[in-house]
């Protein structure tokens, strides 16, 4: 057993890829560089849900939302609303049935008992437990919307990045490795950052002081071909100035960049202590942020690539297929099939909705989809991408197709296009295959009359409730 590899994951919260991996982008991520030169780059990756609570779920349980249950964030809904299915099991679960020794530090925020021992950890430090800090403000950005009260969405602190919580929660994964002896580990190391609010250190603050970041070229869409409620949310924000957005887009860039700085911490850590060859490293983010991407921040309803896309590296035991790019579609689900055969652990639990990305024997997926099921208010979406076409299916308003290789920004809605309706026609059909597969019931088996609005049906219904209420038939 002290030959199997040991396993870290490194998630973040909220991180853009475009932001992270364009190599156009002003956001300095050297670590994060030299961890995809030693890895494996996963480029056209989507989070299953643009939200913390279900995407986590699904990156330890394999399967999408409406199955494990969280389908939204646990602090937001009760109970009956969103509760994790216990009977799953899990990636932590099949880890430690191997002999690892596991730790988890950092945003949890999976499931609500937030007993982490039950799924295996012997050591933990959530964010119920993590200390608070006291910071002293130097500048913020504020938001005002009336009736509601004001709320900091970017602001920078007079400390170091030694008293951040990332620095915190990565020298405690790192005294746990210390003490693991020959016994392989496997550690989730999971930082708020670089969720809203976006607060950093001064010192990092100070690295784009000077700078003037490009406003996304989406960021003035009139959203007139989209679904009103976007035009509605996109109002939070009408009241920022230049030097306001651009001082938020500083803030986003400085807290990616504090992640960075832990990054490279810990690869130190691992060289210098000849742990770094025989380690697994899985760096991804739950979901991504807005950034001003169509003139808003953070995430949530609107559907857009810059929420969905998330930044996805792997870097195998002795740097194995080292600098590799991979276009293929990749999603949450996908991770934990992936790191288990990489291990060598086999998988104990139920079926999976996603598939081991690096087996030759595996065909790569033809499609990507997500689903998100509302937040605190219930916007059903399922989104479906193929090829280089994207569509978003909208109860509770018009969809969205976009055609991302005339228009990677999704400024132009295509589904009323007379040129695109055979293709929206297709990409319907695509969401009713992964629903079927994946038996998420409740959608397949809107069948009534008023749930009828679909570009196309699924051409079936389940065994389970084909019943007739009242047991009528005509």
């Amino acid at each position: 057993m002290a030959s199997s590899p040991n396993i870290i994951f490194l998630i973040s919260d909220q991180m853009q890829q475009k932001a992270v991996m364009d190599p156009r982008s002003l956001c300095q991520m050297p670590h994060l560089r030299l961890l995809q030169q030693d890895g494996i780059t996963f480029e056209r990756a989507h989070t299953v849900n643009p939200i913390c609570s279900p995407a986590r779920a699904s990156l330890i349980t394999g399967v999408l939302p409406h199955t494990h249950g969280m389908v939204d964030c646990t602090h937001t809904v009760p109970a009956y609303r969103a509760e994790f299915d216990d009977s799953l099991w899990t990636l932590p679960q099949a880890i430690k049935d191997q002999g690892y020794t596991l730790a988890y530090y950092g945003k949890w925020h999976i499931e609500r008992s937030n007993d982490l021992g039950k799924f295996g950890f012997t050591d933990y430090e959530t964010e119920v437990q993590i200390p608070k800090r006291d910071l002293t403000p130097v500048k913020r950005v504020v938001v005002k919307t009336p009736g509601y009260k004001d709320s900091t969405v970017a602001g920078v602190y007079r400390e170091d990045s030694t008293v951040s919580e990332e620095h915190y929660i990565y020298d405690r994964a790192m005294g746990f490795m210390d003490q693991a002896g020959d016994q392989p580990f496997c550690v989730f190391i999971s930082t708020y950052a670089p969720h809203d609010p976006y607060v950093i250190p001064e010192e990092i603050y100070d690295i784009y002081k000077g700078s003037i970041p490009d406003f996304p070229a989406s960021m003035q869409d009139t959203f007139d071909d989209k679904p009103f409620i976007y035009n509605r949310l996109k109002q939070v924000w009408k009241d920022l100035s230049d030097e306001e957005i651009l001082d938020i887009l500083r803030c986003y860039y400085g807290y990616c960049s504090l992640v960075d700085v832990q990054i490279g911490r810990l690869t130190e850590y691992l060289k210098a202590k000849n742990l770094y060859d025989n380690t697994i490293i899985v760096f991804l983010s739950d979901h991504g942020d807005m950034v001003g991407g169509h003139g808003m921040f953070c995430k949530g309803v609107p559907a857009f690539d810059e929420v969905y896309r998330i930044p996805l590296v792997m870097k195998l035991p002795n740097q194995e297929l080292c600098g590799q790019t991979r276009d293929v579609f990749a999603d949450t689900c996908d991770i934990l099939p992936t790191v288990l055969s990489l291990a060598g652990i086999p998988w104990k639990g139920g079926e999976l909705h996603g598939q081991d990305l690096l087996d030759p024997n595996i065909p790569p997926k033809e499609f990507g989809y997500a689903e998100f099921h509302g937040q605190r208010y219930s916007y059903t979406q399922r989104v479906v991408w193929y090829q280089d076409m994207k569509y978003v299916f909208n109860t509770f308003d018009r969809d969205e197709l976009y055609d991302l290789s005339k228009d990677p920004d999704e400024l132009h809605n295509l589904i009323d296009d007379a040129d695109y309706q055979q293709a929206k026609e297709q990409m319907a059909a695509l969401m009713w295959r992964r629903v079927i597969e994946t038996n998420d019931w409740s959608l397949r088996d809107a069948q009534y009359f008023m749930h009828r609005f679909a570009p196309v049906g699924p051409q079936r219904q389940s065994a389970g409730s084909d019943f007739n209420l009242y047991n009528k038939s005509f």
